[in-house]
Formats: structure tokens, sequence, C-alpha cells
């Protein structure tokens, strides 16, 4: 059976586990009108993923909002570690600095072994920040802005995300994430 390529992969989680479980009341809309720029990045060393990254950023600002605007830059092959991964995401606040888009491009990191600080591993909120595969989310902070309304509600967000994972417990969230891998019957 042929696998499915990362970028599918990316989509069927972000159909499963961000929209599915509303982890992000925003992105029903922006994936449902096709407004999701994802790159899959073959850089195997942080050198050359900050040249992808530097070349997704200025892609992001410069596309039409009509047409792109959010961008995920999936990263299979380098920072399979998330402690290197978690240090590289400094590295990428500091380009947004250097590039003079602060204010503008927001990150968000996602990886497989995601892990808030202080938390055991497979604890369930660390599933709100694990993806299939390493990877930078760029968001346009006017879009944040515009969508957000009320500061104080989109705070509520992650604290939010927690409380519904622990609820559901690691069993159902890992048979969620099953799915996502599972090429359905027919394709």
């Amino acid at each position: 059976m042929e696998s499915l390529n990362p970028i599918e992969i990316t989509r069927r989680w972000i159909v499963s586990m961000v929209i599915g479980l509303d982890l992000c009341p925003f992105a029903k809309g922006v994936f449902d009108a096709d407004l999701i720029r994802y790159t899959v990045s073959e850089a195997s060393d942080a050198s050359a993923l900050l040249v992808d990254l530097t070349f997704e950023m200025q892609t992001l600002v410069a596309s039409r909002r009509e047409s792109v605007e959010t961008s995920f830059l999936i990263h299979p092959i380098v920072f399979g570690n998330f402690l290197d991964f978690n240090d590289f995401l400094g590295v990428a606040e500091n380009l947004v600095l250097d590039l003079g888009l602060s204010g503008i491009i927001q990150i968000l990191g996602f990886h497989p072994n995601y892990q808030f600080h202080g938390t055991d591993p497979e604890a369930p909120e660390n599933y709100t920040n694990r993806s299939p595969y390493p990877m930078i989310h760029l968001l346009r902070e006017d879009s944040i802005s515009e969508i957000a309304g009320n500061p104080k509600d989109l705070a509520e967000i992650p604290r939010r995300n927690i409380e519904k994972l622990k609820k559901m417990g690691a069993k159902q969230i890992l048979e969620r994430l099953a799915a996502v891998y599972s090429k359905p019957t027919g394709d």
C-alpha cells in the first residue's frame, strides 16, 4: 500500500485533531477555504531549515490573504528531538525580529514529542501541540487580532484545550491519531 505524504497526513491531523476537537476555533474556516499553505522542507540541519523558514515567512507576507492566510513548514528530517526543536523556536523568533516581521508574523511550534515544561511525557495536555511531524506554523498577527475579537477569549483557548484533552484521556487521543495515519479503504 502506498504511504501518505507529509502534507496529506498534516491535513488529516488538522481535520481530526485541530478542527475535530476544536483546538483552534479559527482553523475550520481557513481549512475549508483552502487558505493554508503547506511546505515540506528537505532540510537536514538547522541552517538549511532557517533558509526555508525565511522563504516561508517572506512568501506568507507577500501573499494576499485571499490566497494564503497561514502556512505550515513541515520538516520531517531535522529536529526529531523535541528539545533541539524547542531551542530552534527561539532562533525562529529571532528571525522574525531580524526580518522586521515582529507584529506581522507569529510562530507556533508543533512536534510529535511536544512536552510542556513540568508535565509527564505522556500527559494528555501535551497533545495540544503534538503533530505528526516537526512543523512550524506561521500566522498573520493581524488575522489573529481580527478573528479573536476579545483578547481574553484568545488567552483562554490553551487552558480550555488542556482541560478538554485531559478529560478525553490519552487512550482516546491516541485512537484519533492512529486514524490520521491509516489510509481509508477505497483510496
